[in-house]
């Protein structure tokens, strides 16, 4: 069931507020999960029509097994750190249209590392139910010292004095990615996980499967002849 949206963003603060507490944040999650999600939201030109698009990988071969699309109009405005409200709705009717349900979600975005820790992959972990995880292209909150050059290396992302995440390489000499436990997932487990995603590119592959397919159906529906 999906939740109704907020009609403001102090009732979109009070939203995250209310269900931060929930946050599974020791885990440890599945050390080796069968079936993996990506999600991601493409945007029209305007920003008035969005694609949201999972697509579930077998862990073990990185095989796309099964996906889905939700098109629609943005749920919120944009307002930093409430961006989660835009794309919850059709990321959630896309996982409700999936016939195979994954074992962990991967989140193009972030989970604990956020201004008031409750990013994407923490809303939606919470009202799924599922293990979650957040990776980022780039910083929302946070320092940090550069990771070395090697695969596999990491250093802490800290904000306020808080560990809220690691800065991850995933391959030799590449920009690292920030990756946050998102719900009833460690840090330890997200990292392992993140790594074993990235056999061949900086992203996960749960990330450009689930890209690809946002954009391909956005096209679509922006000309559907």
């Amino acid at each position: 069931m999906q939740p109704a949206g907020p009609g403001s963003v102090a009732e979109a603060v009070a939203v995250q507020e209310e269900l931060r507490p929930l946050v599974d944040l020791v885990g440890p999650g599945p050390s080796a999960p069968v079936a993996v999600a990506g999600l991601d939201v493409a945007y029209s030109r305007g920003g008035d029509l969005l694609a949201a698009a999972v697509t579930v990988l077998d862990a073990r071969t990185l095989e796309v097994v099964d996906s889905a699309v939700s098109v629609g109009r943005p749920a919120f405005d944009y307002v930093p750190g409430l961006f989660a409200f835009r794309e919850l709705p059709a990321l959630l009717g896309a996982l409700d249209r999936l016939s195979v349900v994954p074992d962990l979600l991967v989140c193009d975005g972030h989970g604990l590392a956020h201004p008031r820790r409750f990013g994407l992959a923490c809303h939606l972990g919470v009202v799924t139910g599922l293990p979650a995880i957040g990776v980022g292209k780039t910083p929302l909150v946070g320092a940090w010292d550069p990771p070395a050059d090697h695969r596999g290396a990491w250093s802490p992302l800290r904000d306020d004095g808080d560990v809220v995440g690691r800065v991850l390489r995933t391959h030799d000499g590449v920009k690292p990615v920030f990756v946050s436990v998102g719900h009833r997932m460690s840090l330890d487990n997200a990292t392992a996980q993140v790594l074993a995603l990235t056999p061949r590119y900086r992203l996960p592959e749960t990330t450009r499967t689930a890209d690809r397919l946002s954009r391909d159906a956005l096209a679509r529906a922006e000309h559907p002849d």
